[in-house]
């Protein structure tokens, strides 16, 4: 089911790009009733936002930013477990799938937290506690400003872990936001176009001259977004200076097959983005 929904998602991509659209203009439709419609499945699949899920997980903010258009997006910040009084290393920007909210992942950065770094994510528009209708041309300006705002605040480390829809929007948010450090890309198709959307949002054609501070993540058991959906991605990337793991074991990222597949895949991404590793419980 999860299948066929992400694919259906790829017909609703928009006929245009942002920078030819202006504030008004990021919540319109250019599908007909299909975006809208898909949208509100992937986020009734989601469920609804919990905060009970957040009990006992400590340092925790609730955080919200305001976009251009006037939208209050909502999510949560785990803040830096600091010995004593300093900045942060950096931040992690968690950008997540299409059917996620933020509460219900936000526990599983927490070693980042322990590393000294902020964790930010947030509910897409339209999803959990955030308003907007849920558009991908609106969501992908969510997130240039959200990256624009963070930069901003945060001098050093920038890390973005972003995970299957997760990889399509930040690829595009990042052409017009610079400035981050390393970037995961785990478990994204190479390309919208191959399922009849025009070309202007195609991962694969996002990617910078230079990805050599990129990590992708290719699951040889993922059943959501198959390897070879992913691989022209992964293998331009890796011809642009990009490290590429290919791990059979691996599903979508939440659906691996046993909490041991979980653990290693995060223990993978943790020792890329912090090279050292981070404390573990």
């Amino acid at each position: 089911m999860r299948k066929v929904l992400f694919i259906s998602l790829l017909f609703a991509v928009v006929e245009s790009t942002l920078a030819d659209q202006d504030d008004s203009r990021l919540e319109e439709s250019f599908c007909g009733v299909k975006e809208p419609v898909l949208f509100w499945l992937w986020s009734s699949m989601a469920g609804r936002p919990d905060k009970d899920r957040l009990l006992g997980l400590s340092g925790v903010e609730d955080i919200s930013i305001r976009t251009r258009d006037g939208r209050i997006l909502r999510g949560y910040k785990l803040g830096a477990a600091l010995s004593k009084p300093a900045a942060p290393k950096g931040y992690l920007l968690v950008v997540q799938g299409n059917a996620i909210l933020a509460d219900q992942i936000l526990s599983e950065f927490k070693n980042y937290s322990i590393a000294g770094y902020d964790v930010f994510i947030f509910d897409f528009r339209g999803y959990g506690r955030s308003e907007g209708k849920r558009r991908l041309k609106a969501i992908v300006s969510d997130y240039q400003e959200i990256l624009t705002h963070l930069n901003a605040l945060t001098p050093n480390r920038r890390f973005v872990y972003a995970i299957s829809l997760g990889g399509i929007i930040i690829l595009n948010a990042l052409v017009a936001s610079a400035g981050v450090d390393k970037v995961v890309i785990d478990s994204s198709p190479s390309r919208l176009s191959d399922y009849g959307c025009p070309t202007d949002y195609d991962p694969v054609l996002k990617l910078p001259a230079d990805c050599s501070n990129f990590l992708f993540i290719m699951g040889g058991s993922d059943h959501v977004v198959s390897p070879d959906a992913s691989r022209e991605l992964a293998e331009s990337a890796e011809l642009r200076g990009a490290t590429v793991e290919r791990v059979s074991e691996f599903g979508h990222p939440f659906m691996d097959s046993s909490g041991s597949v979980h653990t290693r895949r995060f223990e993978l991404i943790e020792n890329y983005l912090l090279e050292d590793g981070a404390l573990r419980h």
